[in-house]
């Protein structure tokens, strides 16, 4: 299940949630979530992937795709927005907790 966890850009003041977790979303609608949060370039891709794998595996390709996708893609966003400079602003246990799923010291 993800979780989310608020994130703001000093320099802007742009609020914005980051997601760790397993994402159901990208579970069900593979890159759409993706495209719906600005990522235009991971929507692309995942959905030019899951096009290709379709015809070339009949669809086995396709489903295992869903799934590594669903495993990896809330931890790609929000370490996507730390490199964009965004911070966590969220209650210190929940940046803690967010820090330590994603890695980040």
């Amino acid at each position: 299940m993800a979780v989310r966890i608020r994130m703001k850009h000093p320099d802007t003041g742009v609020t914005k949630e980051g997601f760790y977790g397993f994402s159901w979303t990208s579970l069900f609608f593979g890159g759409f979530p993706a495209l719906f949060r600005g990522d235009f370039v991971s929507a692309a891709i995942v959905i030019i992937l899951w096009a290709v794998l379709t015809v070339f595996t009949f669809g086995i390709g396709s489903f295992v795709l869903g799934i590594a996708w669903a495993f990896l893609y809330n931890k790609r966003y929000t370490l996507s927005l730390v490199e964009k400079g965004y911070q966590f602003d969220d209650i210190p246990e929940r940046v803690a907790e967010a820090k330590a799923k994603l890695g980040i010291q």
